[in-house]
């Protein structure tokens, strides 16, 4: 983590920041990687109900009305639509949208954490 962040005021730029030096971590243990896309019908979302796209938009639905939504519902939906993708270019636009709302739950972690501006 940067000095900004544990100063607590963590921009957009420090936590993609954030993300690029994680991702120099990962190539430099992991080195290059290349995996089938395993989403579509390749994922087997028959197996675990949980991962059905449907089921994750209601679960997130129900409890943001009742008043219990929170960053995990949200980002767990993002996943769900992710994995049903077979198509490339839409399953890049559904994985755009999952590490957005991951940036953007970090930054309101990082907002809790900043101290109470002084008068």
């Amino acid at each position: 983590m940067n000095s900004s962040a544990m100063l607590g005021t963590m921009s957009l730029t420090d936590v993609l920041a954030d993300v690029a030096a994680e991702r120099a971590r990962q190539d430099a243990r992991w080195g290059e990687q290349n995996h089938p896309d395993g989403t579509g019908a390749d994922y087997t979302l028959s197996e675990v109900p949980e991962l059905d796209v449907r089921f994750a938009r209601t679960r997130c639905d129900r409890a943001f009305e009742r008043g219990a939504g929170s960053w995990e519902h949200i980002l767990y939906e993002e996943f769900c639509e992710a994995m049903a993708e077979d198509d490339p270019a839409r399953l890049r636009a559904e994985l755009l949208q999952l590490a957005a709302v991951a940036v953007h739950w970090m930054e309101a972690i990082d907002a809790r954490q900043a101290p109470a501006a002084q008068p």
